[in-house]
């Protein structure tokens, strides 16, 4: 008699047991969608603002105004507040889901923490981006590994010293502060807020790298992502993958219009 009672609890708990994976499976299976649609959502905004204000641009902005720094600095900060208020205002008017400055990252302000952390995981992060670089490079030989990057600005755009403002002020403050808000603030807050920090870390760092529209940059920003994710996990906030962002967007400022 107790052998029976003990083999029907068995199969109790055996069939507990794959109530339990399934119901986990499923629940994986719905964030990874949850997470897939989310950084879609970011995606399809960011690539539709910026080529539809392309597209305008294109026809009714003169030729000849095109490529001078004051067009493209008015043009980028365009695109971005559209981009922000779409990304987080629209679903907050339309699906009622409001988003938090502390769910943002935004709460306070920069701290002696982010300040410190900012050069330390900048270079880790250029370590490991150089690191998986190379390997990227034996794995797709095809790549132009040395492709220049488009920042819309060229040295010959810059004829004075309001130009070299203007794109410093751009590039350099409102481009980190822009992007941190939308992938380290809105996209991993939503994210991390439904599931562990590695599979948001990931989802965010990979959409990072792919807006960038090359494998070259963004095989550099995936890494340099995976490491203001990790400052904004650390501390909560997003002001240290700013700082981090400033920093990398500085130096590459630097090389690209005064060190020549």
């Amino acid at each position: 008699m107790a052998s029976k009672i003990e083999k029907a609890f068995d199969r109790l708990n055996k069939k507990a047991e794959k109530r339990a994976k399934k119901s986990k499976a499923w629940r994986a299976l719905m964030l990874g969608i949850f997470g897939v649609a989310l950084a879609a959502w970011v995606g399809i905004v960011l690539f539709a603002v910026e080529y539809g204000a392309a597209f305008i641009a294109a026809r009714v902005v003169p030729q000849e105004v095109l490529g001078t720094a004051t067009f493209v600095s008015a043009y980028q900060a365009i695109v971005y507040a559209i981009a922000l208020f779409v990304i987080i205002f629209v679903p907050w008017k339309v699906l009622n889901k409001k988003t938090t400055r502390d769910e943002m990252g935004l709460r306070g302000l920069p701290t002696w923490t982010d300040i410190l952390l900012a050069p330390i995981f900048l270079i880790a992060a250029m370590f490991a981006a150089a690191a998986l670089t190379a390997l990227m490079m034996v794995i797709m030989p095809g790549v132009d590994w040395e492709q220049a990057q488009n920042v819309g600005y060229t040295r010959q755009s810059l004829y004075q010293a309001g130009d070299f403002i203007l794109a410093f002020v751009c590039l350099v403050v409102l481009a980190p502060v822009c992007e941190e808000i939308i992938f380290r603030g809105w996209l991993y807050g939503k994210l991390r807020f439904r599931m562990s920090a590695v599979p948001a870390i990931l989802i965010t760092s990979v959409l990072f790298g792919v807006m960038h529209g090359q494998w070259n940059v963004g095989v550099t920003v995936f890494a340099l992502s995976v490491g203001m994710c990790i400052i904004r996990e650390l501390t909560g906030t997003i002001w240290g993958g700013v700082i981090m962002h400033m920093i990398k967007n500085g130096l590459a400022f630097y090389f690209l219009f005064v060190a020549l």
